[in-house]
């Protein structure tokens, strides 16, 4: 029996250690500026959010930027679009490492070495819309051109293999919105195949993939919402009208199979199937009025940001059952949040640095240190999910179960 039990400990550690984590929560806080003005009241800062035990720091200030838009993680560096330039950064010590000018820079997407840049400002006009960069270097590779590329005011990108999918708005020229989404090929970056959303598809704010199809979240003309669905072979094109107020900035986000949305200036988060394209209507355990929303991808937790735009931010974290599990402050106007995933491989378990007890246990398992607990069965499946000390586990089967806490594997049985 000994045998056996050992075998299986040393098997669910390997399994355990294998697996991804969440190491931070980068967090954009686009800040305050006083267009009456024309002043900087805050500045835009990045955060970093350890969800193992839950602190939150600043890292960063882009001093000089009236607001920022976007954020991408690519291998150790992140790349943020903030006003008139874009900042690659250290993942890991948060320094910048290069910049470059981009006036009117929206949204980010990354395909090898290559950094495609939307953009589009207020009473501006470009001559091009969609800039591509060196990853390495941020050297321009092509800005593409009116004539051959988007016409108008682009924001979102979504990458599929050597395709980068851009939302066109031109959301800038009040009463001339339009709804389209291009496609760039990586390879040879010639842009074509553009997609006519149609009267109700104008005004794309947000641009999501799941499976084969394309999901555009619609302003219109900033009189009602629709939801748009694309094939990506372009064999099929639908949109819905959801109501007669708008999205807002952005506030809607894939989760699992489902997305969530909320209309301007309101409190209910509302559920929409994309396969059937319809609505499940509002979830319960939400009452605020919210400016961003993220699904960490490991435990699918739902991250929403909450802010008057001028004087603080909070971020809320929900369970899968929307219950509120943790908020934490911010800067002002928290609005965009994206999470660095690792391996956990290579990372050695030092048994005695956590103690859990008793062990067996039968209903609740003390454990000595603080931090994020997630308990696994033999086959990797994450069951259980704490900061508590004290773990109720009276759900559990009997059994030998893992525990992970910051990185630290312990092996207990459940009577």
């Amino acid at each position: 029996m000994k045998k056996v039990l050992l075998t299986i400990s040393l098997s669910l550690t390997a399994l355990v250690q294998a697996q991804n984590y969440v190491h931070q929560a980068i967090i954009i806080n686009e800040g305050y500026f006083d267009y009456a003005t024309n002043t900087i009241v805050e500045p835009v800062t990045i955060g970093s959010y350890n969800p193992a035990n839950q602190t939150y720091q600043v890292v960063d200030t882009l001093e000089g930027m009236r607001f920022a838009s976007d954020l991408i993680i690519d291998g150790n560096f992140y790349y943020v679009a903030a006003d008139s330039k874009i900042f690659k950064m250290d993942l890991n010590t948060h320094q910048e490492v290069a910049s470059v000018s981009c006036q009117g820079v929206r949204n980010l997407g990354i395909y090898q070495n290559k950094l495609v840049a939307t953009r589009g400002e207020y009473l501006v006009s470009f001559d091009s819309y969609l800039h591509v960069y060196n990853t390495s270097t941020l050297s321009l590779i092509q800005a593409i051109d009116t004539i051959s590329g988007p016409k108008w005011a682009a924001q979102n990108i979504v990458i599929d293999g050597s395709s980068a999918y851009i939302a066109v708005n031109n959301g800038y020229e009040w009463g001339n919105e339009k709804g389209i989404i291009g496609k760039l090929d990586l390879n040879n970056l010639s842009y074509g195949n553009e997609v006519d959303l149609g009267p109700d598809g104008k005004n794309p704010d947000n641009l999501l993939k799941s499976g084969a199809f394309l999901y555009t979240v619609n302003n219109k003309d900033w009189s009602g919402a629709s939801v748009s669905k694309v094939a990506l072979d372009g064999t099929s094109n639908s949109t819905l009208n959801l109501q007669s107020v708008g999205t807002g900035c952005g506030t809607s986000a894939l989760r699992d199979d489902k997305l969530v949305y909320q209309i301007s200036m309101e409190t209910a988060l509302i559920e929409f199937d994309i396969n059937l394209m319809n609505s499940n209507g509002p979830l319960a355990g939400h009452s605020l009025n919210y400016y961003e929303l993220a699904q960490e991808p490991i435990s699918g937790q739902l991250y929403t940001s909450e802010t008057d735009f001028f004087s603080f931010g909070k971020i809320h974290i929900f369970d899968d059952n929307n219950n509120e599990l943790s908020n934490f402050n911010v800067g002002i106007s928290p609005g965009t949040i994206v999470f660095d995933v690792r391996s956990s491989a290579g990372i050695a378990p030092i048994e005695n640095t956590v103690n859990i007890y008793p062990n067996p246990a039968v209903d609740y398992l003390n454990v000595s240190v603080e931090g994020l607990k997630r308990i696994y069965d033999f086959s990797g499946k994450l069951l259980i999910e704490s900061i508590a000390t004290t773990l109720d586990i009276t759900m559990l089967n009997q059994g030998i179960y893992l525990l992970n806490v910051n990185g630290v594997n312990q092996q207990f049985i459940k009577r």
